[in-house]
């Protein structure tokens, strides 16, 4: 083998462990992530966890994983906002687009973190402005769906 061809075939390899390198690197950030999400979720639910996420993870693993990772991991798990907080502006957000079930599943862990009723009723009213009062009804309507986590059994 000649010097050039030596070189290169030394090169190829360096090329191949920085591959494999990079991608272990990568594996284990996205194992961080999806461990970051599991932790958000753990908080969330106080443990119950998350039926609709669990049932997704078998014939969606990707989906599932997305959740996870991007937005419990990456987004949810972002500094700046409190859980209570991030759950009255998600309550906001799904009253908007009219996505109901969705706003229950939120409402409950608003709840279990310590929002009121009035205060979800306040988020609701708020509703009327930004998405009219028909979408405003439904997130009413769809509250008093919501049973109260923290209520004695």
């Amino acid at each position: 083998m000649n010097g050039n061809a030596s070189r290169t075939l030394i090169a190829a390899g360096l090329a191949l462990l920085a591959g494999l390198s990079t991608a272990a690197s990568c594996a284990a950030g996205e194992s961080e992530r999806h461990e970051r999400g599991l932790k958000v979720m753990e908080r969330l639910s106080g443990g119950a966890g998350q039926p609709v996420l669990d049932a997704l993870q078998q014939d969606y693993p990707f989906l599932a994983e997305g959740v996870t990772a991007y937005a419990l991991g990456d987004v949810w798990a972002r500094p700046g906002l409190d859980d209570r907080t991030r759950q009255l502006a998600t309550v906001a957000a799904f009253a908007a687009q009219g996505n109901l079930p969705y706003l229950k599943v939120h409402a409950g862990y608003a709840l279990r973190l310590g929002v009121t009723r009035d205060e979800l009723k306040e988020v609701i009213y708020l509703t009327t402005v930004t998405a009219g009062f028909p979408r405003a009804i439904d997130a009413a309507q769809a509250l008093r769906e919501v049973p109260d986590p923290t209520a004695t059994r």
